[in-house]
């Protein structure tokens, strides 16, 4: 069984589809092209048509997916520059995308996030405690500095 492509009016259907319902970065609908077996000339022509009708905006994606994690999964600047790297964002991209969280709002949700995990920390032991609550705010991408101040903070007052 030979595995055909399907003809390009189709692909550029099924790929405006895929971007119609969520911001896609260009590594996502490069992967979809794949999947749906088109060759290499068809996903630059659908790249090509997909930007030239503003289904595919790379720096759209990269604000919208910053706003996004840092609002709804608390992530911190850190995280969102390695995930937007993976995703092969370019780096002018990422720099956009980071001014969409402004620095006061970052501070807070920082500051929030950072005591909401040291009170749910039920550790008795305290060295254990620090780890488990530096740990879980450095994963969530935040700056090494603001994580060991604040659990200077927070390891005083117990």
């Amino acid at each position: 069984m030979t595995t055909q492509s399907l003809p390009l009016h189709q692909l550029i259907q099924k790929a405006e589809h895929f971007c119609s319902y969520q911001e896609r970065c260009h590594k996502e609908v490069v992967q979809k092209l794949y999947e749906l077996k088109a060759t290499r000339d068809d996903i630059d022509q659908v790249l090509v048509h997909l930007i030239d009708n503003n289904f595919l905006n790379e720096e759209r994606f990269a604000r919208s997916f910053a706003r996004g994690k840092h609002n709804i999964k608390k992530y911190g600047r850190i995280r969102i520059v390695n995930e937007l790297k993976f995703r092969e964002v370019s780096t002018y991209n990422i720099k956009k995308a980071l001014e969409e969280i402004p620095d006061e709002l970052y501070e807070q949700t920082f500051q929030e996030l950072a005591e909401k995990t040291w009170n749910s920390i039920t550790e008795k032991n305290q060295v254990k405690k620090k780890k488990k609550f530096c740990d879980y705010l450095l994963r969530k991408g935040y700056e090494s500095n603001w994580v060991y101040s604040a659990w200077q903070e927070f390891s005083k007052s117990k």
